[in-house]
């Protein structure tokens, strides 16, 4: 299973921004899905958003529309999720994904990354 690297978590205050990056291993072809979800322990993994690479389609949950966006990152390869407005309810351990469909179902992705903390302080 292809092991993607997410990168970019950290500690910010209430209503500041952070860009998380997603590192995959190979090429990430245009039928590919690339996503964040985010989970806090004791709690059930939550979907965030999705990208289909190709043509850019995206899906986001309504708790960050306005707030999050999901797109290629600067690197090849490299998906990134700017994280603006940030409020403390979006403490969680971020994962990336790659999957073929665009949703918001966990088990519909099939490669994940490691996971990397955000904590946003009040």
């Amino acid at each position: 299973q292809a092991q993607l690297v997410g990168s970019g978590g950290g500690l910010v205050q209430a209503g500041g921004s952070l860009r998380l990056s997603c590192a995959a291993p190979g090429r990430i072809y245009s039928s590919a899905v690339m996503a964040w979800f985010r989970q806090v322990q004791g709690k059930e993994r939550e979907f965030v958003a999705a990208f289909r690479w190709g043509v850019g389609r995206t899906l986001y949950a309504d708790s960050v529309k306005g707030r999050f966006t999901i797109s290629r990152g600067d690197a090849a390869n490299t998906a990134s999720l700017q994280m603006n407005d940030l409020k403390p309810e979006d403490t969680a351990v971020y994962y990336c994904a790659r999957g073929v469909d665009l949703s918001s179902t966990p088990a519909q992705y099939h490669d994940w990354g490691q996971g990397t903390q955000v904590t946003v302080s009040s």
